[in-house]
């Protein structure tokens, strides 16, 4: 079972996720009040369940990157919705 979710993560497009969290993040960002933080909370939560399943096969210097942008992520969501 465990396999077969790394394997449908492997065919993801990257250029296609990379836009799809793009578009989202904007609408995120443009949409008004609470409504754009629940969204970016949102993509916070899949980029995390992302992050868990990769984490053992990135490099520390890749970790460390995207733990950053998570937090600046999970930072403009807290400020949208206050």
């Amino acid at each position: 079972m465990k396999g077969t979710r790394e394997a449908r993560l492997a065919r993801i497009n990257p250029t296609t996720a990379f836009l799809g969290a793009l578009v989202v993040v904007l609408i995120g960002l443009f949409a008004p009040g609470v409504f754009g933080g629940v969204v970016l909370l949102a993509l916070a939560g899949g980029l995390i369940y992302l992050m868990r399943r990769t984490w053992p096969v990135t490099s520390p210097q890749t970790r460390t990157i995207r733990v950053f942008m998570l937090g600046l992520l999970l930072l403009a969501a807290l400020f949208k919705i206050l």
